[in-house]
């Protein structure tokens, strides 16, 4: 089953740490957030291949957003 990993703040993206095909274990980085001048890691919850990333670098994202699969 699909993990979505999605956005639990308003933010910008810094950095994409992953890509589309891309082995994940629970706890790996998958991108690196900015909110109120703080960096927020979003982390992976489950292991995984990550089969679709969402966001790229400077995007601004709401609360609900969807930042990537994992399959």
């Amino acid at each position: 089953m699909a993990e979505e990993v999605l956005a639990e703040i308003v933010a910008s993206v810094l950095e994409v740490q992953v890509a589309e095909g891309q082995q994940v274990a629970a706890g790996d980085s998958l991108v690196l957030l900015e909110s109120m001048k703080m960096e927020i890691p979003v982390l992976a919850e489950e292991p995984g291949t990550i089969t679709s990333v969402n966001v790229k670098v400077g995007d601004v994202i709401q609360a609900g957003h969807l930042i990537a699969v994992i399959g």
